[in-house]
C-alpha cells in the first residue's frame, strides 16, 4: 500500500500510541489521515461506524482504539473491558469489508497469549492455553480480532491483518495510578515517594514477572511497516525480543529518578503473567521490522516527558 496516496482512519488516534503512528504516517507523506474522536464517534454503536466510513472513504483502516488499564483495573472491570473491546473489533472491522475498505490492520495484545506459553511466545502457540486470570477477558475480546480477520479471508478475499504489540511505553504515556501501566506506574511512584522524602515505596507482587518493553515511536515504524508491506493470514508480534525483570525495572527506575529508599514488594497483590518476551522473528522477515531505541535511552526520555508535563523537580 502507497500510503502517500492512501486515505486512512486510525482509531484511537488521540491515544497514546495512536499519536506516534498517526506522525509516523504523516512523516511518510500521509496527508489524507482520519483520527475519530469517541464524542463524536463512538466507535461500539454501527451508526457512529457507518457515519464515520461515508465521511472519511478511506483506503485504510488501523484500528488502534481500545479500552485498557494495568492488573487494577483488568481485575475492577472485566466485563467493561470485554465488552467494549469485542464491540469496537467486531463491527468496526464487518462494516469495514461492507464499505470496501481495501485494508485493516487491526492490533491485538501480548495479553492473549497462554499464560504459560513457552519463553520467547510464538505465534504458533496463541491457542496452547487460556490467558492470564486478571486480563484474560480483555486479551480474550483483543484475540477475537484474529479469529475474525481470518475468517473474513477465507470467506471475503478481505485483507485483514493481526499484529500482536507487546508492553508500550514511551512519552504521552499514561500515568494514572489506577488505569496506567507498570512503567509510568513506577516512575510516578517514585518519583512521588521521592519528593514526600518516604523511606519506602510499595509495589505490588513480589517482582519476580519478567515484561517485554517497546518503545511507542519504534511501535508505530512497526505498525506503519506493515500496513506498507504485509498482506498476509498469519498474526505477527511486535516488539523489542529482550525482557526484564520487574524487580530489575523498578531498581533502574527508582535510580533514574533518584529515589534512595527501599522498595517493599507486597506479595498479597497478584504478578500477572510470569514471562513475557516476543519471538519477533516474524515482524523482522515479514515486513522488515526491528526496534531501536535502546531501552535505558527510552526510558530516560519517558521520565523527562513526565518531569516537565509534571513540573517535578528531579
Amino acid at each position: 500500500m502507497d500510503l502517500k496516496t492512501a486515505s486512512i482512519v486510525v482509531t484511537g488516534g488521540a491515544g497514546f500510541l495512536g499519536s506516534y503512528v498517526v506522525e509516523a504516517l504523516r512523516e511518510r507523506g500521509c496527508t489524507r489521515v482520519t483520527v475519530p474522536r469517541s464524542a463524536e464517534f463512538d466507535l461500539r454503536e454501527a451508526d457512529a461506524i457507518r457515519r464515520l466510513l461515508d465521511a472519511a472513504r478511506p483506503d485504510a483502516i488501523i484500528h488502534l482504539a481500545a479500552v485498557v488499564g494495568g492488573i487494577g483495573a483488568n481485575r475492577a472491570n472485566p466485563g467493561r473491558f470485554f465488552y467494549d473491546n469485542a464491540m469496537l473489533g467486531t463491527q468496526l472491522m464487518e462494516l469495514s469489508r461492507r464499505a470496501g475498505v481495501e485494508k485493516f490492520v487491526a492490533l491485538g495484545t501480548i495479553c492473549a497469549y497462554p499464560k504459560h506459553a513457552p519463553i520467547p511466545f510464538r505465534e504458533a502457540d496463541l491457542w496452547n492455553g487460556y490467558p492470564e486470570e486478571t486480563n484474560a477477558a480483555y486479551g480474550l475480546a483483543k484475540k477475537m480480532m484474529l479469529v475474525q480477520a481470518q475468517a473474513y479471508r477465507a470467506q471475503y478475499g478481505f485483507n485483514a491483518i493481526y499484529l500482536l504489540p507487546v508492553n508500550l511505553y514511551g512519552p504521552r504515556d499514561n500515568f494514572d495510578l489506577d488505569t496506567g501501566h507498570v512503567i509510568p506506574a513506577l516512575i510516578r511512584k517514585c518519583l512521588e515517594a521521592k519528593g514526600r522524602r518516604d523511606s519506602e515505596v510499595v509495589l505490588w507482587g513480589d517482582g519476580s514477572p519478567t515484561r517485554e518493553f517497546l518503545y511507542a515511536a519504534d511501535a508505530a515504524e512497526a505498525i506503519c511497516l506493515a500496513t506498507e508491506r504485509y498482506d498476509g493470514v498469519e498474526p505477527v508480534n511486535i516488539g523489542s525480543g529482550r525482557e526484564i525483570a520487574i524487580r530489575d525495572l523498578a531498581a533502574m527506575i527508582a535510580e533514574q529518578v533518584g529515589f534512595d529508599g527501599r522498595i517493599v514488594w507486597d506479595t498479597t497483590q497478584p504478578n500477572g503473567q510470569p514471562r513475557r518476551c516476543l519471538d519477533v522473528t516474524r515482524a523482522r522477515d515479514y515486513f522488515g521490522f526491528e526496534s531501536t531505541t535502546p531501552f535505558a535511552e527510552g526510558l530516560r526520555a519517558t521520565i523527562n516527558w513526565y518531569l516537565a508535563r509534571r513540573r517535578v523537580k528531579p
